[in-house]
């Protein structure tokens, strides 16, 4: 990458970190709450359901403040974690993560959602009666079913991951090497003077790395849907 400047490496590489963690780390999240918002009726199911959402509607600095609130040194959660544990996510790179993974959850949430919904459950009645346990339908009919919106939610995810950027620099601010991510580093070349070349060059990282993940969750899908339509 001769072409890129090591402080344009180093934002690079810490997006795709960043954006792989809250991915990793949210998929079996997401997962969870689609099942659970999908099939199952309880109280406050709509409060849940308005909660994952949320992100969606709320502006990145509120979430991005709630965070700050939440897990800075002095916070309910941020304190217990740096007494108890040593870890501090303000100001580093865990932080960015967390920030990520909130923006990130409800397209996850909805993608995997939509495939649980999709399923016939007349497959796992007969897979019931025939005397499988619950655990074993999950694991062997419920989520085999749903990996295609499963892939999806991980690739959505992780995409809007790596554009991650009000929550992200609220909650964690912009130091280069630490926390300055791509979308970060892209803010910080627009406010340089004669910084436009810079600014130019990570927006079209920005652009093949978002449209990347698409097509390649769009390929995946596809492929996915098709071996089952072959398999006999």
């Amino acid at each position: 990458m001769e072409w890129l400047s090591a402080a344009e490496v180093e934002a690079l590489l810490l997006s795709l970190k960043v954006a792989l963690a809250a991915s990793l780390i949210g998929l079996p999240i997401a997962t969870a709450l689609a099942y659970l918002l999908a099939r199952k009726r309880f109280a406050g199911r709509i409060l849940v359901d308005l909660l994952v959402h949320a992100p969606l509607v709320l502006p990145p600095v509120v979430i991005g403040y709630f965070l700050l609130l939440l897990f800075s040194p002095s916070g309910a959660i941020g304190g217990f974690l740096a007494d108890s544990f040593g870890l501090t996510l303000i100001f580093s790179w865990y932080g960015a993560a967390l920030a990520s993974l909130i923006m990130a959850l409800p397209l996850m949430v909805r993608a995997i959602r939509l495939s649980f919904e999709a399923q016939d459950l007349r497959l796992e009645g007969a897979a019931s009666t025939l005397g499988a346990g619950r655990l074993k339908i999950l694991l062997t009919i419920t989520l085999p079913l749903a990996l295609p919106g499963i892939l999806v939610g991980a690739l959505l995810g992780f995409a809007r991951a790596l554009g991650e950027f009000g929550a992200t620099i609220t909650f964690v601010s912009n130091i280069p090497g630490l926390t300055r991510t791509l979308p970060l580093a892209l803010y910080s070349a627009i406010q340089t003077p004669g910084g436009d070349v810079i600014a130019l060059r990570l927006m079209l990282i920005s652009l093949a790395l978002a449209f990347g993940a698409l097509l390649l969750s769009e390929w995946s899908t596809r492929r996915l849907i098709g071996r089952k339509g072959r398999a006999p």
